[in-house]
């Protein structure tokens, strides 16, 4: 049985991300910051419930023992809680600060290393360990240069930033760790609650490119950056 833990499982592309690989056969650990939200989202799932808050070094310790205690290894992790920051846009840039940028680093960065960093021994327990980082298609710079592509119309400090640093990590990982497949995704512009539900693509269409680097053989891609058309160039 592969085993799974799915950071902000509680909602949007987590949940959804939780639904289609336990229908695939994962035993999923459906972590939430929110417990109560949580438990909720793991029951409609047939889920076991962690509490994990990205942003706390002892929540994220003590769910790394749970899973420890409960299976003594974990298949795959998906780093996929994330926040969208203050959006100021355009001129307004110059007015988010080094606290607003830090406040977003905190969940969209330094949460997947904090997590990753505490499971890395229950990963590497697994016969064919795999990590999937969730960016966007906003942490491209490629992208966002690009006239052509919605991204280049979007222009904010923290939700960005965080975003392409997020691959540069996942790179920095994989070429650590050979024998673990560590990979970033762009799930692309999907409605959910970051956006007010105003993304083009649904939330099935969005979970797609999680489901599959989830998924990966162990000969599969490392330190790459993937969307549900093939790779993204950053």
């Amino acid at each position: 049985m592969t085993t799974t833990l799915i950071t902000g499982a509680n909602k949007g592309l987590g949940f959804e991300t939780a639904r289609q690989l336990i229908e695939a056969g994962h035993t999923v650990y459906a972590a939430s910051r929110d417990a109560d939200r949580g438990r909720v989202a793991a029951d409609k799932l047939g889920a076991r419930f962690v509490q994990l808050d990205v942003t706390d070094d002892d929540s994220v310790r003590v769910a790394a023992e749970f899973v420890r205690a409960d299976s003594g290894r974990l298949d795959v992790l998906v780093n996929n809680a994330g926040i969208t920051g203050v959006g100021k846009l355009g001129e307004r840039i110059a007015e988010t600060t080094a606290a607003d940028m830090a406040h977003v680093f905190d969940t969209n960065l330094y949460g997947p290393v904090r997590v990753t960093n505490a499971f890395l021994p229950l990963l590497r327990a697994a016969e064919s360990p795999v990590v999937v980082n969730v960016s966007s298609g906003l942490g491209s710079i490629a992208l966002c240069t690009d006239p052509e592509r919605v991204e280049s119309r979007v222009n904010v400090l923290d939700y960005t930033s965080s975003k392409t640093a997020l691959v540069m990590v996942t790179t920095q990982y994989a070429k650590a760790f050979p024998a673990i497949r560590f990979n970033a995704v762009d799930p692309g512009y999907t409605a959910t609650d970051l956006n007010g539900h105003s993304g083009p693509q649904t939330i099935e269409e969005g979970a797609e490119i999680l489901v599959r680097m989830a998924t990966i053989s162990a000969d599969g891609p490392t330190g790459g950056f993937f969307d549900r058309h093939g790779s993204v160039t950053w």
